[in-house]
């Protein structure tokens, strides 16, 4: 069975967009037909997790069809058509394969791309055969990816959701200060709000990184993960992509890791204690949950038991 491709269906990477596209499958069929002919007879059917930052639908068995469903994504498809092929010979796993990029038409407004379908399932800890192997997999990649040559990579900006900025910096990312801060007050009554605060101030305190920007995936979370046999074989949608302070690529520790894994996924990247609290930081901050999420006791506690990975870290 194949796996989401460039799409996010976590949200993680998302913010609130303006006016959405409209997308179905018969333009991306008139989109085919006008710019890519050779694809125009493949059945087009949407994926199963549509996404939140972009509208991906499947083109037969072995490609695929993303298209930005707001102005505010819309720079993602450049970047990813640019960069990709550069990054991926320099990483140990597969990444997502850039074949064509479409432009505006039919009255759809953004350029668009079509990708090789990549095989594979979204991991959980239960379904991978070592966590531990599974943790320096992931630092394996992140130690790849943050080698290559980041210069002339894309700066954080509003495209990428401004991943890679300062911790608590201003700019309109899941990470700012007062974004985090009135999330958790959200939450009075619900969860351990002080000690959330406490991990969130400790990262907002933690030294900057003061090295030159890296470059970094920007939204790591298990639904940009694919697996295979119990292995992980992929990383997918760099939407988020761009070079700035690594720390965020962390989040995977907590969002994803299991708690030995994250300790080994620790030392294998030899992570200081700054970036690491910066990191737990930015996983706080995407994994804070809506006071409504809390009305269901099943998911009630399965997101204290989540928010306490980062207080018991």
């Amino acid at each position: 069975m194949g796996a989401l491709i460039l799409s996010n269906p976590r949200g993680v990477c998302a913010l609130a967009g303006t006016h959405e596209a409209a997308i179905d499958p018969g333009l991306v069929r008139r989109l085919l037909s006008g710019q890519f002919p050779q694809w125009a007879d493949l059945p087009v059917e949407p994926v199963a997790a549509f996404g939140t930052d972009n509208a991906t639908y499947r083109l037969g068995s072995e490609l695929i069809a993303r298209l930005p469903r707001f102005l505010r994504w819309a720079g993602q498809v450049e970047r990813e058509q640019r960069w990709l092929p550069h990054l991926a010979p320099h990483l140990p796993l597969t990444i997502s394969t850039p074949l064509a990029m479409g432009d505006p038409a039919e009255g759809y407004p953004y350029q668009w791309s079509v990708y090789k379908w990549i095989q594979g399932e979204n991991p959980s800890m239960s379904t991978m055969a070592d966590p531990g192997q599974t943790a320096h997999a992931l630092a394996e990649f992140l130690t790849a990816l943050q080698a290559i040559d980041a210069t002339d990579g894309p700066a954080p900006q509003r495209s990428n959701a401004f991943r890679g900025v300062p911790m608590g910096d201003p700019a309109n990312s899941v990470a700012n200060d007062q974004r985090v801060r009135s999330k958790i007050a959200a939450l009075d009554g619900l969860a351990d709000t002080d000690a959330l605060l406490a991990v969130w101030e400790s990262a907002v305190r933690a030294p900057a990184w003061d090295r030159p920007p890296v470059w970094i995936h920007g939204d790591l979370s298990p639904g940009n993960l694919l697996a295979q046999d119990g292995r992980l074989s992929a990383v997918i949608d760099f939407g988020c992509l761009g070079v700035g302070d690594p720390a965020c690529d962390l989040m995977v520790a907590w969002v994803f890791l299991s708690p030995p894994a994250r300790a080994a996924f620790r030392d294998a990247l030899a992570v200081d204690d700054a970036t690491w609290a910066r990191g737990r930081g930015w996983g706080l901050a995407s994994s804070l949950p809506e006071p409504q999420q809390f009305d269901d006791p099943v998911e009630a506690e399965r997101l204290r038991a989540r928010l306490a990975e980062f207080i018991a870290d």
